[in-house]
């Protein structure tokens, strides 16, 4: 299942460790059945962990059963990208790995904000 990032290139793996992506396969890779649009790498920061957790979505604690090993900042996973962008909107959203960031995620963000929170090693 090939898949382009945001500039325009192979979609490069997000995290294996731990594994994200809506498929848990690494990858911000997405399709209709995905809920949460999962398209955007980001590093997470504290403050956007704390974001979402007001927001209904607690990131933190460890789900088993759904594959979900809870995460802390420094990690790097695949975020919903309406979620993205209520944080950035809210000037808490965490950094970006463009290779890593599904390009079907510019249908609700622009390039511009991703690039102004961009992090490339």
């Amino acid at each position: 299942m090939a898949s382009i990032n945001v500039l325009g290139k192979p979609l490069q793996s997000c995290c294996t460790a731990p594994m994200t992506g809506f498929y848990r396969d690494g990858f911000c890779r997405t399709e209709e059945t995905d809920p949460g649009f999962h398209t955007i790498c980001c590093i997470l920061t504290r403050k956007f962990l704390d974001f979402t957790r007001s927001r209904g979505n607690d990131l933190v604690t460890p789900r088993p059963e759904l594959r979900f090993p809870g995460l802390k900042p420094g990690d790097r996973w695949c975020v919903n990208v309406l979620r993205w962008r209520e944080a950035y909107d809210a000037g808490v959203a965490p950094p970006v790995l463009l290779a890593c960031t599904n390009e079907a995620a510019l249908q609700y963000v622009t390039m511009e904000m991703l690039r102004e929170l961009a992090f490339e090693e």
